[in-house]
């Protein structure tokens, strides 16, 4: 397994934990992200995983509903992403996106396990879960969403950038790039 697939099933694990500790009554919370509920932003991560299997004419396979089970449906998208990235040849399957000629490796790594730290946060924010992102991934993160600018921003991904409070740590100054308050 390459780097980017453990650092995928790392952060697909942590959005599972994520997931699973969402309290009964949390589910339809707003969250940082627009106009969108606790189980909107698991459909959205859910289906973005399609969207990647899709740039390399693959696809999720069926999925039980994210309205019924958020848990379930996450796992089934993320297994299919997974193994994509544990089969070498598939890892390397290229594809044109909005950075040019890539493989679907360096996708997933560049945009998907990006939005798992982020989207992660968010869902811990919206259901009080524990907010901490690790260091390495907070600078991962930043990285990752630098090279797109202006044109990762929209109202439920990643908003404008707000100022970050004087004295801020890394993780909220990020978090100000992407549009959320902290």
């Amino acid at each position: 397994m390459s780097e980017i697939s453990e650092r995928y099933r790392r952060l697909s694990d942590q959005f599972a934990a994520r997931i699973r500790a969402v309290p009964a009554d949390r589910w339809d919370a707003p969250t940082p992200c627009a106009d969108w509920t606790a189980r909107d932003l698991v459909r959205h991560v859910v289906d973005t995983q399609g969207l990647f299997l899709g740039l390399v004419d693959r696809k999720t396979g069926p999925l039980p509903d994210v309205a019924e089970d958020p848990a379930g449906a996450w796992d089934a998208a993320r297994a299919a992403v997974q193994a994509d990235l544990d089969d070498p040849v598939r890892a390397k399957a290229e594809y044109d996106g909005f950075l040019g000629r890539n493989t679907f490796e360096f996708g997933i790594d560049q945009f998907l396990n990006a939005d798992l730290v982020v989207h992660g946060w968010d869902l811990a924010r919206a259901t009080g879960q524990d907010e901490r992102i690790d260091p390495a991934d907070v600078r991962r993160v930043w990285d990752a969403t630098r090279v797109y600018g202006d044109a990762m921003r929209s109202p439920n991904a990643f908003g404008p950038e707000l100022p970050a409070p004087e004295g801020a740590d890394e993780q909220t100054k990020l978090l100000a790039f992407l549009g959320r308050r902290v």
